[in-house]
């Protein structure tokens, strides 16, 4: 994917604009559908038997590949996950001898996405002795689409890989005008942006039109489809009127006006790492993690002084309620809110899970000192070198807290050595800090700094290496495309006991505490995912959210009509 701009370094930004909700959640009453809520459930579990059954009755590969990609396009996978699972294992274990690109590319796909490694020498069969792509394959869409969307998950050296992507690109883009729909409108999306890196319900929003014109079509799926979404939009309207009610009366009582109030935004950002109904827990508590890591960095950015920076951190560090006294004023009501937040949190998980709460604490901690270490940086005027700018503003994305912050919920899922593992901030949480960092420095680069701002990487990068910024820009854009091959790494490698990478294996050789690790990580893999409707073409969505806008009415608001 290209990333430019321009190389001059822009001002101060603007001051941080008004929330563009209000109370608008609080007060919100959904229009009343057609259907009441009890008769969609039901009629949701009278569908979710019929397409059990459908599953059930696959008969070859083909079609249970297709059958799985029908259910992931449509968001509503997740009421078969057993099944899914269960199906890709054995697809895995058995030998694929079809010579049909579209089947090859979607079974690679589909199980490197749940964790099953597939090499890429699968392709070998469509290439020439020379290793370039037979003639006969650039005639074929479907293929074509399949092959550049699977190979989005690549790993470190497959530039086999890379090269299917850019003959993909320009043999799709050569015929784009002349597709008709759908497969037109698919092949328009995913040359935007790659399937793996979409978020799925905005993509469901699209396929739920598109599906009726399907060859294999099913209308059961489809109404499956549109039901769960309605039902799971109820869910999240009322989850969004609790959290900015939360958010109304924290921001009132510690009263930072100086700090961005986005709890909405906060919220679609939780809603990207899981929608499903049994993480309604978990979504509330990470959207809660991701306002207070805003209120903090705001604070260490845009007002404390250099003083009142080191006062905060040493609080934070303290953890405890006399560590008050450390504080300036205008802090201490936010400092108590802080530790009551994490305290409430607690109280919501069961007696076995509450010790889950000290490791997103811990976070926070870790979080506090790279801030204090960019104001240290920022108040005496130094621009580090690209690299150790990158290590620190990385944690300072938030991802790494966000990270261990999303399993504190999640439930049964989630282990001692899931949270050990995001809070070592290695491979896939440490690509999705890198990811997170590099895309709001592309942004704030085109847009301008906040007020005490450390230099960012790509001024960090320009500065060291004397280039102009186009240059910088397309290094740093190098750099996230390398961070996504090592979320994609992540999903089925192994690591030895210093978390340094090693080839990738299949995972038959894998052991359980590395097969318990994957549910953490696809939650990872998402937060990577949700960048992009935050900083796509470097733009802070976030900060300036009038441009989320209407992504959050057409998630949040608008039911999918019958």
């Amino acid at each position: 994917m290209a990333y430019s701009q321009g190389a001059t370094v822009p001002n101060t930004a603007p001051v941080f604009h008004p929330t563009v909700w209000g109370d608008f959640f609080i007060d919100y009453s959904p229009e009343t559908l057609q259907m009441s809520e009890e008769w969609m459930t039901d009629r949701s579990n009278q569908l979710k038997e019929k397409v059990l059954g459908v599953l059930e009755a696959c008969n070859t590969i083909v079609d249970k590949l297709n059958l799985v990609d029908t259910l992931q396009h449509l968001s509503i996978d997740h009421h078969f996950d057993e099944q899914i699972v269960s199906i890709l294992r054995n697809i895995h274990a058995s030998e694929s001898n079809s010579s049909n690109l579209h089947e090859v590319a979607l079974r690679f796909r589909l199980l490197r996405q749940h964790g099953l490694w597939v090499s890429p020498d699968v392709f070998n069969k469509f290439k020439d002795e020379d290793g370039a792509f037979n003639v006969g394959i650039s005639n074929d869409p479907r293929g074509l689409l399949s092959l550049y969307n699977a190979s989005y998950l690549l790993t470190h050296g497959e530039t086999g890989l890379e090269e299917s992507i850019l003959f993909a690109r320009q043999h799709l883009e050569s015929m784009e005008s002349d597709l008709k729909p759908p497969l037109a409108e698919q092949v328009r999306r995913s040359l935007h942006l790659p399937f793996p890196r979409t978020l799925k319900r905005v993509e469901a929003l699209h396929y739920m039109s598109e599906y009726k014109d399907e060859p294999m079509h099913n209308p059961s799926i489809l109404e499956l489809a549109k039901l769960d979404f309605n039902l799971l939009q109820r869910l999240h309207l009322k989850e969004l009127k609790a959290l900015s009610r939360w958010w109304r009366d924290l921001y009132r009582e510690v009263g930072l006006t100086y700090s961005r109030d986005r709890v909405v935004e906060c919220y679609l950002w939780s809603y990207t790492a899981y929608y499903e109904q049994e993480y309604s827990r978990a979504r509330i508590i990470l959207a809660k993690i991701v306002a207070i890591i805003i209120m903090t960095d705001d604070t260490y950015d845009v007002r404390a002084t250099l003083m009142e920076c080191r006062q905060l951190n040493e609080a934070i560090q303290r953890w405890e309620e006399n560590a008050i006294s450390l504080l300036p004023e205008y802090l201490k009501k936010f400092y108590l809110k802080l530790i009551s937040t994490f305290k409430e949190f607690e109280d919501e998980l069961k007696p076995d899970e509450k010790y889950r709460v000290s490791f997103s604490r811990k976070a926070f901690q870790i979080l506090s000192s790279n801030y204090l270490q960019e104001a240290e940086w920022s108040h005496q005027n130094y621009k580090p070198r690209f690299n150790d700018q990158l290590k620190v503003s990385s944690i300072c994305s938030g991802a790494p807290l966000a990270c261990v912050g999303l399993l504190v919920g999640m439930g049964d899922t989630v282990t001692k050595e899931a949270l050990e593992w995001a809070l070592g901030c290695t491979d896939a949480v440490k690509a999705s800090a890198v990811v997170t960092r590099l895309m709001n420095d592309l942004a704030s680069f085109k847009r301008g700094k906040n007020k005490n701002d450390v230099a960012s990487s790509v001024e960090c990068y320009i500065s060291e290496h004397g280039v102009e910024g186009d240059v910088a820009i397309a290094k740093i854009g190098s750099m996230i495309e390398d961070a996504w091959k090592t979320t994609n790494q992540a999903r089925f490698e192994l690591a030895d006991d210093e978390n340094i990478p090693t080839t990738p294996l299949p995972p038959s050789l894998q052991d359980e505490d590395d097969a318990a690790l994957l549910p953490a990580v696809q939650r990872v893999a998402n937060v990577s995912i949700s960048m992009w409707f935050m900083y796509a073409n470097q733009k802070d969505a976030f900060t300036f959210s009038s441009g989320l806008d209407g992504t959050i009415r057409r998630i949040f608001l608008n039911p999918i009509r019958f």
